[in-house]
């Protein structure tokens, strides 16, 4: 299939032309078409398969059709009543004429006060790297679109310039659920027009509290609206916010985290140590197959604490988390595009939506706190075309989290060795017996007698209270 085949309009034709590309993915074939025809979706695909494309191709050309629709309802009232059209009519502010994608100070007639008509798409993301991501991608689609009008509403940036952008037409909004909550409370933020609702990384918004703010800023939308959902998963709470808010959805299943990731080859490198992992990690990023490389730690002060290990080493790294100010995280973004950055030692929620071809190693230094997220995370190589490499130090601690994952993704991560660095403990295995138990007990890692070593106490049985006054605290 090629893209002229999903008949999209000219402009965007034309766009995807000058962007090289060719032929559609798999999610754009499935999902363009019914999107275009108005459907609510339910989509699971994988991170690097085109999903923005597929509900950003379609939004705009809801934009391009509802400029249309105005301009033939303006014709209309017009032949209807062709003298108050042709009548004296005071002008409004240049920035509130429809297509002006930027607000100008400069008027040509007294000031008339228009109420902001607001977007008529609206794409919820769970971080705001990847609401820019998404933004860039609108930008892109939509070059060849006429003052196509793109704002970004997310945490970390000023309210005034927010407040700037939220005035006027608005083609595309694209936000992150806790601050558009606040715009919509304050009353800037107007949804009554918008005709398309698109959740991204559904579940990740979920993962994050974002229900309550899903459900309030859908509640604020018309009801006719078309929504579009991209969700890793659509088991549990997931699948019941899908029920609730989309009507007759068609569900795509693109691919799963039970994918081969084929252009990813994945290793295991056990640690006996703490000291052992810094050693194996230090001999990866010294390789001079590595082009850029991402590390992923599991707390910030992690990320901060390695990345200055790593300057201090000589590689031209840098942290990003999510207790960085967005100006900090858009300079440390724009480094790793323009390879300034080798080395990016990065959290979960701030490495949501990086997507830069170049990044050839993914390394887990922290494991994910969930299966679902290693996923997404050796998503980041592997991508355009191109092959990666997927990393993981464990140590024997992390080897359950380790089973999970295999699990989850129905793939056993292969087990590498570094000559001079091998691990002196050997690879943890999984045992069927407890100590001094029968065969078929807990599996490894589980400790007589409880949690943490403490006896276990059935419900119902209260621990027994010290007779005496309570000490003061």
């Amino acid at each position: 299939m090629s893209f002229e085949s999903l008949n999209l309009h000219e402009t965007l034709g034309r766009a995807l032309t000058a962007a090289s590309y060719t032929e559609p993915t798999t999610v754009q074939e499935q999902a363009v078409p019914a999107a275009l025809a108005g459907k609510d979706l339910m989509v699971s695909s994988r991170t690097g398969s085109g999903k923005t494309a597929a509900f950003m191709l379609p939004a705009l050309t809801l934009v391009l059709k509802a400029r249309e629709a105005q301009r033939a309802a303006r014709a209309a009232q017009a032949a209807a009543n062709p003298a108050a059209a042709g009548a004296e009519q005071p002008r409004e502010p240049r920035d509130f004429r429809e297509g002006r994608g930027r607000r100008d100070n400069r008027f040509d007639g007294p000031r008339v006060y228009t109420k902001p008509t607001g977007p008529t798409v609206l794409v919820l993301c769970p971080t705001r790297e990847l609401a820019m991501q998404v933004a860039k991608a609108a930008m892109d689609y939509g070059r060849y679109v006429p003052n196509l009008s793109v704002a970004t509403v997310v945490g970390g940036v000023p309210y005034p310039a927010q407040l700037k952008a939220l005035r006027g037409p608005l083609d595309i909004l694209i936000a992150t659920p806790g601050r558009l909550i606040d715009h919509i409370g304050a009353g800037k933020a107007v949804l009554d027009n918008m005709q398309m609702l698109v959740l991204d990384e559904a579940d990740r918004m979920l993962d994050m509290g974002f229900i309550d703010d899903i459900k309030h800023i859908a509640s604020n939308t018309p009801a006719t609206r078309q929504t579009v959902m991209f969700s890793a998963t659509f088991a549990g709470s997931v699948g019941n916010l899908a029920r609730e808010l989309l009507r007759d959805p068609l569900r795509i299943d693109v691919a799963s985290h039970t994918d081969t990731h084929a252009d990813i080859e994945q290793r295991l490198h056990w640690a006996d140590d703490f000291t052992h992992k810094n050693a194996l990690l230090d001999h990866i990023l010294t390789g001079r197959e590595v082009e850029q490389a991402l590390v992923f730690t599991s707390t910030q002060r992690d990320a901060e604490v390695l990345a200055d290990r790593l300057a201090e080493m000589g590689h031209s790294v840098d942290a990003l988390h999510g207790g960085m100010p967005q100006g900090r995280r858009n300079r440390v973004l724009q480094n790793l595009r323009s390879k300034r950055v080798r080395v990016l030692v990065a959290t979960d929620v701030a490495a949501r939506g990086i997507d830069v071809p170049t990044i050839s190693h993914v390394i887990n230094f922290g494991l994910p706190m969930k299966e679902e997220d290693y996923v997404h995370r050796i998503g980041r190589t592997g991508r355009a075309g191109r092959t990666g490499l997927a990393v993981t130090l464990a140590e024997r601690r992390d080897f359950g989290m380790i089973q999970r994952i295999q699990r989850f993704t129905t793939q056993r991560m292969p087990v590498a060795t570094i000559t001079g660095l091998e691990p002196k403990r050997g690879e943890p295995v999984a045992t069927t017996a407890r100590p001094g138990g029968k065969p078929g007990g807990k599996p490894f890692g589980a400790r007589p007698g409880g949690f943490g070593g403490k006896p276990f106490r059935p419900a119902g049985k209260p621990f027994a209270k010290k007779a005496g006054p309570r000490p003061a605290r």
